[in-house]
């Protein structure tokens, strides 16, 4: 059975920092190219990072770049998302994504909010 449990999302004050883990079972995850992606409240759901499953190479969103770090332990099967220098425009629903050329996997959402 295929699972992707996020954690670590949270209430934060603007400038604050999170980590965010995906821990994921079920698919031999270092074969799969890692993302999160987020969705907040009356907006599409957009791409926020992606590392892949071979040398770990990485993308990010524009206004994501510099703040956020995605990395990934193979060892634990666990994805990881550092965000820094939060903004309240940050506050959004964060899904883990895990694909191949065969597969495509969404885990549940973790809730972050960025309010002082």
């Amino acid at each position: 059975q295929v699972q992707l449990v996020e954690s670590g999302g949270g209430l934060v004050q603007p400038g604050g920092s999170l980590r965010l883990s995906c821990a994921a079972s079920g698919f031999i995850f270092s074969r799969y190219t890692m993302s999160w992606y987020r969705q907040a409240p009356g907006k599409e759901r957009e791409l926020v990072a992606t590392i892949n499953n071979a040398a770990g190479s990485t993308n990010y969103a524009d206004s994501m770049k510099g703040r956020f770090t995605i990395s990934r332990d193979n060892a634990k099967n666990t994805v990881y998302l550092q965000m820094n220098s939060l903004k309240p425009e940050d506050t959004a629903v964060y899904y883990c994504n895990a694909r191949s050329q065969w597969n495509d996997y969404w885990g549940q959402v973790t809730q972050v909010t960025v309010s002082s």
